[in-house]
C-alpha cells in the first residue's frame, strides 16, 4: 500500500484539529482555490497582498511562487 506524505495542514495541525485539516485541504485547496472565478496567479496576488498588509511573512513564499506565474 503506497504511503502519502503529510500535507501542510496535516503536519501542523492534524493530531489535534482534523477538521481545520478538512477544511484547509478540502475546502480551501480543493474547492476555492481551483475555482475558475479567478486565475490561480490573479488569487494569489490578492493573497500576497493580504499576507503583507497583515505582517505574515512566513507565509508569503508559496504564494509569492504562484502569484509570479509560471
Amino acid at each position: 500500500m503506497p504511503t502519502h506524505e503529510p500535507t501542510g495542514a496535516q503536519a501542523m495541525f492534524g493530531g489535534f484539529a482534523p477538521q481545520l485539516v478538512h477544511l484547509t485541504d478540502d475546502v480551501l485547496f480543493g474547492q476555492v482555490w481551483p475555482d475558475e472565478g479567478l486565475s490561480r496567479r490573479d488569487r494569489s496576488l490578492v493573497t500576497v497582498a493580504a499576507l503583507v498588509a497583515l505582517y505574515r511573512g512566513n507565509e508569503l513564499p508559496f504564494h509569492l511562487k504562484t502569484a509570479m506565474g509560471p
